[in-house]
């Protein structure tokens, strides 16, 4: 059976993954904290290791690993970042290429916590790819709020934090979210029913990015549910499967990308030895979301190698 992850010396390694298997704050359908290690698994035995898009084999020229996964739902949401927070510190430190794998969006809070302390957030752009804003600034949804590191206002603490945020795909949020985000943050609204609507060009949305530098960060709502329908609020009219690898690529391409993440995959049951589970929403959307990291991997990799 092939095999390209590492979980046992991540010091080690080129590439990071960093999974955060958390889903407390989320308030529609659960199974995020399922999501990691179902990508990892499905990354490890099913992706074809040669890339197309860049035309090479990361896993010849650089060593892919994990962190070992540990349950974080015992914990609380402060407790959580703190943890993901110091996990990804370490990492970035040593320069790593790190993935965090959710999880709900809250883990996000984890890196970004990371990134203001030791670096300057004014000169790192959040490009954020989501159904919703994200930009709550407490937990409506539930009947027990979460505070400040609900997944529905990780955007709106990483925007106080400093970072400048471009957020792509929103439709689905409050008044109130829009509100702010008119006046602090560039966004690009995925919710025209116009016949002739066309979403934005890849350079449009680049253009809006000031900074060299750029964190990824991905909600797997952000893309139409035909793409990934496992998932814990999924929203009609998303992102392409095609236009997101697109924006993705132009952003490597033109960007320096330091870190990444992928949340919110959520499969309610995935067994890769189970044939009736082939065609389930839950296949589709692990083997896509590992197919995208795996492409991150391999456009990070080929950029450094130029």
């Amino acid at each position: 059976m092939q095999s390209i992850i590492n979980c046992k010396n991540p010091q080690e390694a080129d590439i990071i993954l960093l999974p955060a298997n958390y889903d407390k704050t989320s308030s529609g359908g659960k199974g995020a904290d399922k999501g990691p290690k179902a990508i990892i698994t499905f990354l490890d035995r099913q992706i074809e290791f040669y890339n197309p898009l860049t035309d090479s084999n990361p896993t010849q020229t650089h060593h892919i690993a994990c962190v070992p996964h540990r349950d974080l739902n015992a914990l609380s949401p402060g407790k959580v970042v703190a943890l993901i927070a110091r996990q990804f510190e370490t990492y970035y430190k040593k320069k790593k290429f790190i993935i965090t794998l959710g999880g709900d969006h809250s883990v996000s809070n984890g890196p970004f916590a990371a990134l203001a302390h030791i670096d300057n957030p004014k000169e790192i752009t959040l490009l954020h790819i989501d159904a919703h804003f994200d930009l709550r600034d407490y937990d409506e949804y539930n009947d027990k709020p979460w505070g400040p590191y609900a997944h529905c206002s990780v955007i709106r603490r990483a925007s106080e934090l400093g970072f400048p945020v471009v957020s792509v795909g929103m439709r689905a949020y409050s008044r109130e979210e829009l509100s702010y985000a008119q006046e602090h943050i560039t966004f690009f609204r995925w919710d025209d029913p116009g016949i002739s609507w066309a979403p934005p060009t890849p350079e449009r949305i680049i253009k809006a990015i000031k900074t060299r530098r750029v964190y990824l960060t991905i909600d797997a709502d952000g893309f139409d549910p035909s793409v990934m329908p496992s998932t814990g609020t999924p929203v009609a009219g998303g992102l392409s499967w095609r236009y997101a690898l697109a924006l993705f690529q132009k952003t490597f391409q033109e960007k320096d990308i330091i870190a990444a993440d992928l949340t919110e995959v959520a499969p309610q049951s995935f067994d890769l030895r189970r044939p009736a589970a082939l065609q389930s929403p839950d296949r589709l959307t692990v083997q896509n979301a590992a197919q995208l990291v795996y492409n991150l991997i391999a456009w990070k990799t080929a950029r450094d190698m130029i």
